[in-house]
């Protein structure tokens, strides 16, 4: 009985290790301004959204808008704070898809808005861990 007493606090002690360690990493509120396309019109643009190693999904495209928005929402329930947040920003195209620019942070701990240049646009998101 002793033994299971005294290993109690430690087990707990482990436990909030663990919990506080790798912690739900949440991105959304992402848009674009001033994004270029293809010479002949403005682009179709989505978004690729990683964090870690992990491939969360990505956004809907927009057809024709060089400002837009996506309500999509992220989720890496595995993160972890200096993991790497990366945004990739796509021109869809009928044969091959055009990479408009990549948007990258370090995760850090709280709500966070992140603004970052790509191309000769800009990428705006909100993220929080």
């Amino acid at each position: 009985m002793a033994t299971c007493c005294t290993s109690l606090p430690l087990g707990l002690l482990v436990l909030s290790l663990l919990c506080v360690a790798t912690a739900d990493v949440r991105v959304w509120g992402i848009r674009a301004y001033g994004l270029y396309g293809d010479p002949w019109g403005p682009p179709d643009p989505y978004v690729k959204v990683y964090c870690g190693h992990a491939f969360g999904g990505m956004t809907d495209f927009r057809r024709d808008n060089a400002n837009p928005s996506w309500s999509a929402q992220f989720s890496f329930p595995s993160g972890r704070p200096g993991d790497v947040l990366r945004l990739e920003v796509w021109d869809k195209d009928l044969m091959n898809d055009d990479h408009l620019g990549t948007c990258i942070t370090t995760v850090q701990r709280g709500s966070l808005s992140l603004s970052c240049s790509i191309g000769n646009g800009r990428l705006e998101l909100r993220y929080e861990l």
